[in-house]
């Protein structure tokens, strides 16, 4: 497969997602490099929810702004700070911890944890997933068991490495971003820093660090092939 270039837009807001797909785009087209959002969506949140539709949207106590159309489970734990979209369905025992804009048709699943994410549209995340300081493109999707983690164990500042170079982002916490339609196996472990070109396929089981190129098949660490 030919190397990517460090030079280059992969990485770019504009590279991953296509325009619309989510509540925040307007605010994410401003940005450069994808991750520069994290530390933002607490406040994009609250700037949304001054716009929101009171007839489309229930509104509940800690700024959380819940589609009349979604379903949630009585068992799901909804926080602080939360946008949920049309359609959408959160089911038992998801846990919603604070910060997150969930988009439309998404689906939170049983276990599942979010925090400090935005999940555009179409997102699922169905079983026993953890989704922290993190953004999932449009319609990709985690199977069961696939975890962001989000602190390095030295607690330093998250890079991202691409073509055996480092990228710094400043950022103490960030786990991943997805691309649109990306699809990522299950069990897979997705390290500080992960990000993931659109429509790339992650293999089940697998322990992904730094940049894995849109319309790859990442196998494990040092194999990634292009989809044919």
């Amino acid at each position: 497969m030919k190397e990517c270039n460090i030079n280059s837009d992969c990485m770019r807001v504009d590279s991953l997602f296509s325009p619309g797909n989510t509540l925040v785009w307007e605010y994410l087209k401003e940005l450069d490099l994808a991750w520069e959002a994290i530390p933002l969506i607490a406040s994009y949140v609250q700037k949304l929810a001054a716009e929101l539709d009171a007839s489309e949207y229930e509104k509940r106590p800690d700024n959380v702004w819940i589609h009349k159309t979604a379903v949630v489970a009585p068992s799901a734990f909804i926080g602080t700070n939360v946008i949920i979209g049309a359609g959408t369905e959160i089911r038992h025992c998801a846990f919603i911890r604070n910060d997150a804009i969930v988009g439309d048709g998404a689906v939170i699943g049983n276990s599942t944890e979010l925090k400090n994410v935005i999940l555009f549209d179409g997102v699922q995340v169905p079983h026993y997933n953890y989704i922290g300081d993190s953004i999932l493109g449009f319609q990709s999707h985690c199977g069961a068991g696939v975890i962001t983690s989000n602190v390095k164990s030295d607690c330093s500042l998250v890079s991202v490495c691409c073509c055996g170079e480092f990228i710094e982002t400043g950022l103490k916490k960030f786990g991943a971003v997805l691309g649109d339609m990306v699809e990522i196996g299950c069990n897979a472990v997705l390290n500080p820093g992960t990000v993931i070109g659109q429509k790339a396929t992650v293999y089940p089981l697998s322990m992904v660090r730094g940049f894995v190129p849109a319309n790859s098949i990442y196998k494990k660490q040092g194999e990634i092939v292009e989809k044919r």
